[in-house]
């Protein structure tokens, strides 16, 4: 019988590691006190998910707590789970989140400090040279994310720092693969890994997604999963990095009153819209210039195939020219895609806090109304009107 992990985190930490390994490494980091410190941040992580668990649509929370259990329980990706224990986990795990739905986020407790758990920088510069990485901060719907991991690799990049994790200890129920926070980019490996397979699994239940199964061709899955898997998290890490860093782009170009406009919009079809108009600026700006100047055919494949949801409805036109250059291998058309689409977003997004500067919080109308001809017009129609001032 598997046991849940409760407030403590990930369970089997010391079977995952070996007991010889987790007493070295208890006993090498005595005053960090691991255990405890994986105990906070996992039960800040239950308060969170206590309190936005109803954000997601019955079918997507029973899908991700099948995959929180899987974590938890550190169950390889290719096997069953157990459907009895997944039920009882479940609803035991629902009853402690109304116990913690009310209780205020924990300080962490590092060197004799108490650190605020948003104050990611400060508890990194205790964990980092010990060789562990923390997160916390915000996220869609303006929920909290925390998470704990070990600290795979730390680099820098056009004024940026990136922190690439492997094993995470502690973790919400919606897990980012990769997160911007000010100037630190945190890619969490498991997380990407695990997202990778659920897309696999995704497009084997249904093999009509044509970009997907072009993707996973450029692996070889048919000879060694593992083997694949493994390359392809290495080759979407660095994917997911260029995003981030044109989520900074985007930023620089933007200022903070974007982020004050997301938030004024918060839960609504708006602030699904503006948030989709960032990501396909960042886009423009920083993943495909870089992933075409690489030649990276496996990641525009996989790029394309997750071109879903409100960005394939604003911009149809990405999708055209991914089936061009698939059916004819002209590079060039998408390469003319994201030259004119740097522009166009950008301008995009800077009438959208216009509109926001005019009329508050009352222009979620009018920036749905602005948008909304994109996805049904052969025009850039959400582009605003050239004008000397914009031109």
């Amino acid at each position: 019988m598997m046991q849940a992990a409760g407030l403590g985190g990930r369970a089997g930490f010391r079977d995952r590691h070996g007991p010889i390994l987790y007493e070295y490494l208890s006993g090498l980091h005595a005053m960090l006190n691991l255990g405890q410190l994986v105990n906070t941040v996992q039960k800040n992580c239950h308060i969170s998910d206590a309190r936005h668990a109803g954000d997601f649509t019955l079918c997507i929370f029973l899908l991700k707590m099948r995959e929180f259990f899987r974590w938890e329980n550190d169950i390889p990706f290719a096997r069953d789970l157990p459907k009895e224990e997944v039920g009882a986990w479940l609803q035991e795990r629902e009853g402690l989140w109304s116990d913690l739905e009310e209780s205020p986020f924990e300080s962490l407790q590092l060197e004799g400090q108490q650190l605020d758990p948003f104050d990611a920088d400060s508890v990194n510069r205790e964990l980092i040279p010990q060789g562990y990485v923390y997160s916390g901060g915000y996220g869609r719907f303006s929920k909290p994310h925390f998470f704990l991991g070990s600290l795979l690799k730390k680099e820098k990049r056009a004024g940026y720092t990136i922190y690439i994790s492997a094993c995470e200890y502690a973790r919400d129920l919606e897990a980012p693969p990769a997160m911007l926070q000010g100037k630190t980019i945190y890619v969490r490996q498991e997380s990407v890994r695990r997202f990778l397979w659920e897309k696999i699994e995704e497009w084997r239940w249904n093999r009509k997604n044509e970009a997907m199964e072009r993707a996973l061709d450029c692996y070889s899955f048919d000879l060694d999963v593992n083997s694949a898997l493994e390359r392809m998290t290495e080759n979407e890490t660095e994917a997911m990095i260029l995003h981030e860093l044109g989520e900074g782009l985007a930023g620089e170009m933007l200022g903070d009153e974007w982020h004050r406009m997301i938030s004024a919009f918060s839960r609504s079809k708006a602030e699904i819209m503006i948030r989709a108009v960032r990501d396909m600026l960042a886009d423009c700006l920083s993943t495909l210039p870089a992933l075409l100047a690489a030649n990276n055919t496996a990641s525009l494949h996989f790029y394309f195939a997750n071109f879903t949801g409100m960005r394939k409805y604003l911009f149809p036109e990405a999708i055209a020219a991914y089936q061009q250059w698939a059916r004819e291998n002209d590079i060039g058309v998408l390469r003319k895609l994201v030259d004119e689409s740097q522009h166009r977003w950008l301008d995009t997004a800077r009438t959208l806090l216009a509109l926001y500067r005019e009329k508050g919080q009352d222009a979620a109308a009018a920036i749905e109304h602005l948008l909304e001809p994109a996805a049904s017009t052969d025009s850039p129609a959400c582009c605003p009107p050239k004008t000397a001032s914009n031109s």
